[in-house]
């Protein structure tokens, strides 16, 4: 787990915490009023059991259904209420330093204690889950839910071959290396042709020379759907073009409980 280094400071109900970002931030022990701006980080909250505590979440937080309509939304992943949030008076913010814009978190940091997570590895995903743990006074429910999960990734899938994994249409977009989904492809079986960039744009020309065994068609943040198979298929005839669960490669919370037995049927 990465270390939160969790110890009383100043008032004796404050403790410390460090986020995936090395940042300290200084909360109420355990917190009572949530905001997730990060859909599978609202998922995990939710399994971890701590759905009475969330009072806000994004647009975008689907799962578990029906969990928006009991909440309060606040806009979306990079676009947020401020005043919403406000009146909502959040103890801890959470949110990811990907999926959220730099500029709209600093503006919360400024007034709120947000937790940000960084998901490269297996490992980020796990070190979060297990703070989130620690953070939250959920701890058994963490390491059990991490313990699956070990369990689940020791070994990676029986090869399948080279992939091109597409994250949006047009332009073309594709996920690339140091990226959570290269690493999912990577334990599915898959060998991930791109390796240059995390998310490139290619051309049909560029597909055609690449050449994958397995072109994978998202189906987020861009929803493909079966007819762009066709489409794919008139430049790339030999290759086994599929659409693929796009939560399961990319949502790196309690989702992936589900991955394994998903990529073993792919």
């Amino acid at each position: 787990m990465r270390p939160t280094g969790m110890m009383t400071v100043g008032r004796s109900f404050d403790m410390e915490y460090l986020d995936q970002l090395n940042r300290s931030i200084f909360i109420e022990n355990p917190p009572q009023r949530i905001i997730s701006l990060v859909p599978s980080q609202t998922e995990l909250l939710v399994d971890l059991g701590l759905e009475e505590r969330i009072v806000g979440v994004t647009k975008f937080c689907v799962h578990p259904k029906g969990l928006k309509k009991r909440k309060t939304l606040v806009g979306g992943t990079k676009n947020y209420r401020m005043e919403v949030i406000e009146s909502l008076k959040p103890d801890l913010i959470i949110g990811n330093k990907e999926e959220n814009k730099q500029e709209g978190i600093e503006g919360l940091m400024g007034k709120f204690p947000v937790w940000m997570s960084d998901i490269y590895t297996l490992k980020d995903s796990l070190d979060m889950i297990g703070s989130f743990g620690e953070m939250l006074g959920v701890e058994e429910r963490a390491e059990d839910m991490v313990k699956q999960l070990n369990s689940d990734f020791a070994l990676p899938l029986s090869k399948k071959g080279t992939a091109i994994y597409l994250i949006w249409k047009d332009p073309i977009m594709v996920a690339g290396a140091d990226t959570f989904i290269n690493e999912m492809l990577d334990f599915a079986g898959f060998d991930n042709l791109i390796q240059t960039s995390r998310y490139p744009q290619l051309t049909n020309e560029d597909l055609i020379n690449l050449n994958p065994d397995h072109l994978l068609l998202s189906s987020e943040p861009f929803p493909f759907k079966e007819s762009h198979i066709q489409s794919f298929h008139l430049h790339l005839p030999k290759t086994k073009i599929r659409l693929v669960d796009g939560e399961i490669f990319s949502w790196y919370g309690s989702r992936l409980l589900r991955a394994k037995g998903y990529c073993e049927n792919l």
